[in-house]
């Protein structure tokens, strides 16, 4: 289905592969492959940088340990070419996780102009488009960021969110990392009052595309996550969350948070509360 067709409130953040075959080539486009190393070296978009953000992680969300954590990731974009005034396309094998961390993270830069290729590699090969092979080093560019506090959550901001009616906090891991059996951390279960809504359901599987908005406000609604509260996501390590906040943006929800250092940081942290249900 076209993406202007899916009802969603800002669709734009999502291309589809017809809209970035037209946009190759042109000056100010950045494009990246957020696939492992192999897969870019295999076949890649013409002009896409590689960077797989995977395992660029943040265990500690005090403020000094994430701004050191942003800056480096920050830098690393820069190194791979991307510039303050680009318009940034992430692709992944479809509309992945490591696609959306990596644009949730550019937009929690303070970079507007950011996209998701949505349907990935398995989109833009199903429209009979062409992967190529070999690579031009990148040259470094200049990216200034900042950081939009209002798109990143953090332990404190879990901490504050459980018993308060005006939050909602959404655990989009699998069911064995929700209900503890899967040993993850010192501490494994879930936060005191999370919803779950596991990652898998925002797509659809046939294609690899998120689900239009009517399916996804379904989803998000059976959960208590509706427009008129603040949501805050988590994972494992803020990649399948990355990927909720990417659905909850495109509905146009106001107050949408990725805790960034999930559950890495809340399950190995003294002090945070967990629940673990009765097997």
């Amino acid at each position: 289905m076209d993406i202007a067709a899916r009802g969603y409130a800002n669709p734009d953040l999502l291309w589809s592969p017809e809209q970035l075959k037209e946009r190759l080539g042109q000056p100010g486009l950045f494009v990246v492959d957020t696939r492992r190393a192999e897969d870019y070296a295999n076949g890649h978009i013409e002009g896409a940088a590689h960077f797989d953000p995977y395992f660029c992680n943040c265990d500690d969300t005090d403020p000094a340990p994430l701004r050191s954590f942003t800056r480096m990731w920050a830098e690393m974009l820069a190194w791979r070419g991307a510039n303050t005034d680009d318009t940034i396309v992430l692709y992944g094998i479809f509309s992945d996780n490591c696609a959306a961390r990596a644009w949730w993270f550019v937009e929690y830069l303070g970079h507007k102009d950011v996209h998701v290729l949505d349907g990935g590699v398995q989109a833009w090969q199903a429209a009979s488009l062409p992967l190529v092979q070999g690579a031009t080093p990148p040259k470094p560019g200049k990216f200034a960021w900042h950081q939009e506090m209002d798109t990143v959550g953090s332990y404190q901001t879990v901490l504050d969110a459980i018993d308060n009616p005006d939050w909602v906090i959404l655990d989009n891991r699998g069911p064995g990392e929700w209900d503890g059996s899967e040993d993850r951390a010192k501490k494994n279960g879930h936060v005191p009052g999370a919803r779950h809504l596991n990652w898998v359901e925002l797509y659809d599987h046939d294609n690899g595309c998120y689900k239009d908005a009517t399916a996804l406000r379904a989803l998000f609604e059976s959960r208590g996550a509706t427009p008129d509260r603040n949501i805050v996501c988590y994972c494992n390590t803020g990649y399948r969350s990355a990927h909720a906040y990417l659905a909850l943006r495109l509905l146009g929800y106001p107050g949408v948070r990725n805790y960034v250092g999930s559950w890495q940081e809340w399950g190995n942290r003294d002090g945070t509360p967990v629940v673990k249900p009765p097997q």
